[in-house]
């Protein structure tokens, strides 16, 4: 697996928030959100190719229970189905942090699904039209979304939303998920690259979420140590 960063942490966001965790970045994705926060995973990979021990060790060496699989896409690599396997065999709790476009028949205690908005097209001119619509047309896979949702012991779902008028949108993708979501467990996070967009979107989104029965994600490694790699 190509990776572009292995390091130790706290989760920020969602369910976990506040567990120290060793984060697995993998390199490479099928998407180009215009408000990636992560290009050196996605727009702009980097990183060596490291194979299963190989991650297995560095992580064991960080001497954290809690094991997150982020990206870029993780479920791009068939390998983490081995990966997770001997994660879990190690006795480590495993979070995979998806965007629910792909599905691997693989093992973790915690499926981390965000679904992406209409909005999340790329705005970059330097993009070609055929990444574009490839974006379009990936974004959203209701039939893989609620696959990971039942096969996983459990899964939140969480959405970046940057704009009012994207409420609806969110409501719109929670119904077509319908029976199989539980509310309590969406959870909706500011598009956001600082402290002050944080807040800016929280005066708006906060009262949305408590008003929907959603629940409300702060970023809250934007807060702890800014928006910096390795983090």
């Amino acid at each position: 697996m190509r990776i572009a960063e292995l390091y130790a942490s706290r989760q920020g966001e969602g369910l976990l928030t506040g567990t120290s965790s060793a984060f697995i970045r993998v390199s490479g994705c099928n998407l180009r959100c215009w408000f990636c926060d992560t290009p050196h995973a996605s727009w702009n990979p980097e990183g060596a190719q490291q194979s299963i021990d190989s991650i297995v060790a560095d992580v064991l060496r960080l001497e954290v229970s809690h094991v997150v699989l982020t990206g870029g896409e993780p479920m791009l690599f068939p390998e983490i189905v081995t990966l997770c396997q001997q994660l879990a065999d190690r006795g480590l709790h495993t979070t995979i942090e998806t965007a629910g476009t792909i599905y691997q028949d693989t093992a973790c205690d915690l499926m981390s699904i965000s679904p992406k908005l209409a909005g999340s097209r790329p705005r970059d001119g330097s993009l070609s039209e055929k990444w574009q619509q490839q974006h379009d047309r990936r974004r959203w896979a209701v039939d893989v979304v609620r696959r990971l949702m039942v096969e996983t012991p459990d899964y939140q779902l969480k959405f970046v939303v940057d704009q009012p008028d994207e409420q609806l949108e969110v409501q719109q993708m929670v119904d077509q998920l319908q029976p199989d979501v539980d509310p309590a467990k969406v959870w909706i996070m500011p598009q956001s690259r600082s402290t002050a967009e944080l807040d800016a979107h929280e005066s708006w989104l906060r009262p949305w979420c408590d008003q929907q029965g959603f629940q409300y994600c702060d970023r809250m490694h934007l807060r702890w140590y800014g928006n910096v790699r390795g983090t």
